[in-house]
Parts: C-alpha cells; structure tokens; sequence
C-alpha cells in the first residue's frame, strides 16, 4: 500500500498500551514490516524524538508520521561550511545558522545541515532514518543554535533517553514583545494540535500534553523584552506556542505571532525571522557520563536588533 502524507495520530485509550509498530499498521492499514521500517528509518516521532519500534504507546499521546521518500533516500554529502562547536567519535555539536533546515525533507531536498555533516563525517549513526541518522532533536529552520547529532548509535540512544527523562538542559534566548509583569515565572499550558489548523500547535486543544517553560526577563525595551527561556519539557514549537499564549509572542514569528516589524527610533525595521535563540545545550556524554556544556553567541541579526533597541533606550 502506498504510503499517504504526513499524518498525527492520536493515542486513544483503547490503543494505549500498544507496541508502536503495532499502532502504525493498524492505524494506517500498513504491514507490520512496513510500519516497523517507517519507525526505523525515522519517519515516526513523539515529540520530536524518534521511538523504538517496540515503545508502549500511552493515551493521549501524538504520534507524527511523515511519508518515506519515494527516491532511493540516500543522504547526499555537499561540501559547505558548517560551525562545528564539539567532535569527538560518539557525536557532534554544531552551531546551525538561521535559515538552514535540519534534514532532508519535502521542500527541502538538500543543502541542509545533515548534507553538510554527511560530508564532514563519513561514518553517521545507522539510528535515525537514512535523511536524518543521528537526529535527536531538531531545531525549526529559523531558529538558531546549538544541536548535536549522534555519530555512533549507542550514543544515540543515550541522549534520546536523556531527552526523554528531560535532563538535557536547554536555554534559548527570545526578544519577545512588549513587557511580562513578572521578571521570572513558568508558564504551565498543555499543548497540542490546534483545533482550526492541524499544522499549527496550540493551547486551544482537544488533546494537549504537559508543557512547562520557565523563563527570566534578562532586559527590557520599548515594546520589547529580551528573555531568557528554560525547556522544562519539549513539545512542537513550545516557547513560540507559549509565548504567544502569554501575549508576549516571539518578535519575526510569523506562524504564531506575526509581530514582523518594529518601530525603532521613528523607523520601521523589519524582523527577518523569528527571535529566537537556542544559546545553552548541556547533556552527559553517552561514553563516560562526563557533563557536557555549550554555549553559543547571540547570531548577527538578533545582535542588530538588539543594538537598535538599546541605541534609542
């Protein structure tokens, strides 16, 4: 049976329980091998983190399913420049630029980061699918910062466990709009598919899932406030969704916000994407447990803005 579109599941409570090749057949009238290759090869996430095949999926939880490529799915190597921040022979942490989507994908066919890292390094991680081996988690196309790739597969699934019991530390930075009424808080709202559009996350939901964001407001504009935002959990779009649930959407998001410009000093300046910055990456490293931190500098055209706002403060 051919495969159709890119599809989110809902877990229901008659499915919960079940192996999650098992709830890919049955849910898409695929064969057993077929779904257990969708989930090998990557095409199967939960909460952007690729399951293994035998998981027990629970009740209430999103299962998204992207079709496999009808091409012979191999990862081409493009010879561009990368910022690689940490490599050794389990993994690598890079620093990806605004602009640059993570893998292969519809739309996307090449020039992305893992085209570049194929080129790099040779010898990727089996795990992940034959576009996205080594992945994760990812980071949206504009949305800047630090990512790291398995390279060997029990690296793999160490850091996908540490993803999944939440001790990866994650801190972005966000110019947000206008200013919070508190300089630190949490904002606990579940998110899930929207009700009006399926592509969209939201916390208007019929099935949302725990999300939690701690956040600190490190400096405060006009109209404009620089954050400092902690993943306490990792949902689709988490700090935009929040943000925006807050009234204080990211500056350039368009999906969410569309705060797109801002009057700076008596001129429009236009926002190129959305503000938005993973700047702290820290995890225990799948060899020897040691405790591994990144930092990474705010890019150039979150740095322009900023220079702006506190030219006219």
């Amino acid at each position: 049976m051919k495969m159709p579109g890119r599809e989110n599941l809902t877990v229901n409570s008659e499915d919960s329980g079940k192996r999650l090749d098992q709830f890919v057949s049955e849910s898409l009238n695929i064969s057993r091998s077929r779904a257990q290759k969708l989930v090998e090869s990557g095409n199967v996430s939960l909460d952007g983190v690729a399951p293994k095949k035998n998981y027990r999926i629970r009740e209430g939880e999103v299962i998204n399913i992207e079709p496999m490529s009808d091409d012979s799915g191999i990862l081409v190597p493009q010879d561009f420049e990368i910022k690689i921040v940490y490599e050794d022979a389990t993994l690598v942490v890079i620093d990806k630029p605004p602009g640059l989507v993570m893998y292969p994908a519809a739309g996307h066919p090449d020039g992305t980061l893992m085209n570049a890292l194929a080129h790099h390094c040779p010898n990727l991680a089996s795990i992940g699918g034959p576009l996205r081996p080594g992945i994760v988690h990812r980071l949206d196309k504009d949305t800047s910062g630090l990512v790291v790739v398995a390279l060997e597969d029990e690296a793999y699934y160490s850091l996908q466990q540490q993803f999944r019991e939440r001790t990866i530390e994650r801190r972005y930075l966000v110019l947000a709009y206008g200013r919070f009424r508190s300089s630190s808080g949490e904002i606990d709202k579940a998110i899930g598919r929207a009700l009006s559009d399926r592509k969209k996350m939201s916390t208007r939901t019929r099935r949302g899932k725990e999300a939690r964001t701690c956040y600190r407001v490190i400096k405060e504009f006009n109209g404009v406030s620089l954050v400092e935002a902690r993943l306490a959990t990792g949902r689709t779009h988490q700090i935009r969704v929040h943000f925006a649930f807050g009234g204080h959407p990211v500056l350039g998001d368009r999906t969410y916000g569309k705060k797109t410009s801002l009057l700076i000093g008596g001129r429009t300046v236009r926002i190129p994407r959305q503000m938005l910055h993973a700047q702290t990456l820290g995890f225990k490293h799948p060899a020897d447990g040691a405790h591994m931190l990144f930092d990474s500098p705010i890019p150039d055209d979150m740095n322009e803005i900023l220079n702006l706002l506190r030219n006219v403060s």
